[in-house]
């Protein structure tokens, strides 16, 4: 979005090495910024770690430890993509749609760890099956962009 407001008039914009540049302060300074509030807000919902009971006394320390980081994770990585990237690029849109689908994944998984009230979220070959769909869906989506076949050099 900034690329196309700013290309014109400050022509470094069209630079990708000072757009990486601007992304990974943007990323920094979300994080910084969005980080206490987020923990804050999670810890107000009672948004938590659940620990087995088994577990050494030092890992029971961890229990409550806000769970759903992933967000903050995602909102400090798209933001800036969207800011900063040459959003006609169809290999953008790839990265940001990967970056959406495995998010989810780990959401849900959390999602289910927070509604169960236990360690366990989603099954370990369920979380590898939803996986394993998005990267072949990657794979297949970057296949067809590339217009080649399987073994092309060219």
């Amino acid at each position: 979005m900034l690329f196309y407001l700013l290309y014109p008039p400050i022509n470094v914009v069209q630079y990708i090495t000072f757009r990486t540049a601007a992304a990974g302060l943007t990323a920094f300074l979300i994080s910084l910024l969005m980080g206490p509030w987020m923990i804050r807000t999670l810890r107000e919902f009672q948004v938590g770690q659940v620990v087995r009971d088994e577990l050494s006394t030092t890992h029971q320390l961890k229990a409550g430890t806000p769970t759903m980081g992933g967000l903050l994770t995602l909102a400090a990585t798209l933001v800036p993509t969207l800011l900063w990237s040459d959003l006609t690029n169809a290999y953008i849109w790839v990265a940001i749609l990967s970056t959406v689908a495995f998010g989810l994944v780990g959401f849900l998984d959390d999602y289910l760890k927070i509604g169960r009230q236990n360690h366990r979220g989603l099954p370990p070959l369920y979380k590898l099956f939803g996986q394993c769909v998005v990267g072949a869906g990657v794979g297949l989506a970057l296949l067809w962009m590339s217009g080649r076949g399987l073994y092309s050099t060219e």
